[in-house]
């Protein structure tokens, strides 16, 4: 089956099947072998050929989930009727706002036990987001007086690893009480830097974020 196929078309199945999986049992409890057995005639070899562990699909799958929303979050950084401060709150908004992050939330993958996912999301994290979404609205955010900080490229590293690691409940398998304590302090944090870009609004969304990947663990 895979010999008549196009690369993209074989790699497009393995990721459809591969998220159908991941939404029905899980991440942790779906194997290699699971994704095999719903390809259709499709070969361990053919996986391999494209991915090199399951921790590769599973990045694959969500870089593909997230692409459309991600194109979202680029335009609001390249507004012209924001300050910097008004785009950094919107962009938080809008990113946890997102459908994707109940269906990612719910693949609920353990980071704690998964270090090469850990630090693919580290890595993401300091190498992609911060540089190229936070830190140009950081530095926007200086030039029109909405933002107040000596340390741009920190403060956009600082912001991004406080909620893309230390709030995620995936990496510390946090409780939903927990995990909305430690969303109040990161407000408190926010407000310390004068950006009070949290609000009730956001800490629900980020507490019911918290529910699903509790209740999908």
């Amino acid at each position: 089956m895979a010999r008549n196929k196009h690369p993209e078309e074989t790699v497009s199945l393995i990721l459809d099947v591969a998220f159908r999986l991941f939404m029905e049992k899980g991440y942790e409890y779906t194997s290699i072998q699971d994704i095999i057995d719903h390809l259709g005639g499709l070969s361990k070899g053919a996986i391999y050929h494209h991915f090199k562990s399951k921790e590769e699909i599973l990045v694959a799958v969500t870089e593909r989930m997230t692409a459309e929303s991600n194109q979202s979050l680029r335009v609001i950084c390249d507004r012209a009727d924001l300050s910097g401060k008004e785009k950094l709150k919107l962009i938080f908004k809008e990113s946890i706002r997102r459908l994707v992050q109940d269906d990612i939330f719910t693949m609920a993958p353990d980071f704690h036990h998964n270090p090469r996912l850990l630090f693919s999301l580290l890595h993401d994290t300091v190498e992609d987001a911060a540089p190229n979404y936070i830190l140009p609205i950081i530095r926007q955010g200086i030039e029109d007086g909405s933002i107040e900080t000596d340390y741009p490229e920190q403060l956009a590293e600082l912001i991004l690893l406080v909620a893309n690691v230390w709030m995620n409940p995936m990496v510390f398998d946090s409780s939903a009480e927990e995990s909305y304590r430690k969303f109040l302090v990161f407000a408190q944090m926010m407000n310390g830097f004068g950006l009070d870009v949290v609000d009730e609004e956001m800490l629900k969304r980020l507490q019911e974020l918290s529910f699903i990947y509790q209740k999908n663990k």
